[in-house]
């Protein structure tokens, strides 16, 4: 029932007397005002493109039954203004083709369903100010049933000016021939660029409707933008403004992020400023061992675990990268146990050996770079069973499954 229809009826009453009647229909509509909303769940698996349509569309049948956006409705006033932040792949936190489409397929799909009612705006700071309404979405892949690819989308719509969560929806998709490469950012960054920040974005993703969204996340949705417009440079090969838009964002509360830092080390590494490119990887090493994990894609050669992978344009820099990994760790005198891991070409056992091997092979370099430091690293292997993308493609997609982890660990006396 609609609110104007409760009003109707209240008046009604109140002509014929009925003072009890009154007070029930008040205390209905304050419950219609303020009923726990209910996400939208699909479980059936369906293809990508089908799974996009039901949690799009979950999202505007929530919102549809909202008493604000009723009022809209019924009125056929002012549009609802949505800003989208970029979707991500929530298990790699990175940007990736497929998660580009999935940004393009929701758009589409919105201004279909709801007749253009929802005006969607780039997300930039200066558009953040004006909007009512911010989307967020992720991907997640879900790798703990062997020999099926199924990836789950979900979406979240926040009121900017509370921060509330009004609408949340997911749905299962197939992964059938879907484009995960990463974006070039992404694709070239040294590390692992998922924190605390990319982590309250997908909370975000996944809090209920009614609920606030992540605070971590809200705090930063101003400075989100402007790294989300250096990335976009630097995607574009523009580096010289990437890297003033990357600075401009560290300067900004909030700003100091795993992926700022990232994003400043490879504009430097562009534009041949070797010694402050250095400076800058260290400073990612400082951040990483400040939040006790740092992953690195440190490749080896097929097969080897000594022999890094032979193409300098990939490997020329890991000297650099272990030396700086050798001063941050000891200059703070933490303790690290060296992860190794491998994707999923080969069998498990092989995989376990080589992932055990490489770790204790980064661990020897280390030591090797600060004496101090041998005492304080341990080497183990996990294999591919910690595995972030699990295509077993061994190229620039799974990059990350073959990466070497730093995880920082109490001092044992």
């Amino acid at each position: 029932m609609s609110r104007l229809s409760l009003v109707n009826r209240v008046g009604l009453s109140v002509r014929a007397g009925h003072a009890a009647a009154l007070a029930c229909l008040v205390l209905l509509a304050g419950c219609l005002e303020t009923a726990p909303k209910q996400a939208t769940v699909s479980t059936n698996e369906l293809s990508f493109s089908e799974a996009i349509v039901v949690a799009t569309d979950g999202l505007v049948n929530q919102t549809q039954k909202l008493p604000g956006f009723l009022a809209k409705v019924e009125s056929k006033i002012a549009k609802k203004s949505v800003v989208v932040d970029p979707t991500i792949d929530a298990t790699s936190g990175q940007q990736t083709q497929t998660t580009l489409l999935l940004e393009r397929r929701i758009g589409e799909r919105l201004a279909a369903r709801t007749e253009g009612s929802f005006d969607l705006l780039p997300f930039k700071s200066e558009n953040l100010a004006k909007v009512q309404y911010l989307l967020t979405g992720t991907l997640t892949r879900l790798l703990d049933v062997p020999g099926k690819r199924s990836l789950q989308i979900n979406l979240a719509l926040v009121e900017i000016k509370t921060g509330q969560v009004v609408a949340q929806a997911s749905a299962l998709a197939r992964d059938d021939g879907l484009n995960h490469t990463p974006l070039a950012i992404y694709q070239d960054s040294p590390v692992l660029v998922k924190d605390r920040v990319v982590d309250a974005y997908i909370g975000t993703a996944l809090t209920p409707p009614g609920r606030a969204a992540n605070s971590v996340y809200m705090e930063r949705v101003a400075v989100a933008s402007v790294i989300n417009e250096a990335g976009t440079l630097y995607n574009a090969e523009r580096y010289p403004e990437s890297l003033a838009k990357y600075q401009e964002a560290r300067n900004q509360a909030g700003g100091e992020q795993l992926r700022t830092l990232n994003g400043i080390y490879l504009n430097f590494v562009r534009l041949g400023r070797t010694a402050e490119a250095e400076a800058a990887f260290g400073q990612i090493v400082a951040y990483g061992l400040r939040s006790n994990k740092l992953d690195v894609k440190l490749l080896f050669n097929p097969g080897s675990s000594t022999e890094f992978w032979a193409d300098p344009k990939v490997s020329g820099a890991y000297p650099m990268w272990l030396r700086q990994i050798a001063k941050e760790s000891a200059g703070a005198r933490v303790c690290m146990a060296i992860v190794g891991h491998t994707s999923r070409t080969g069998t498990e056992q092989a995989n376990d050996t080589l992932s055990l091997q490489r770790a204790g092979f980064i661990q020897q370099r280390l030591a090797a770079e600060s004496a101090g430091l041998g005492q304080r690293i341990k080497a183990s292997g996990m294999g591919w069973r910690e595995n972030l993308v699990g295509s077993g493609s061994d190229n620039a997609v799974d990059a990350l499954d073959r990466r070497v982890e730093f995880r920082v660990e109490p001092c044992r006396s």
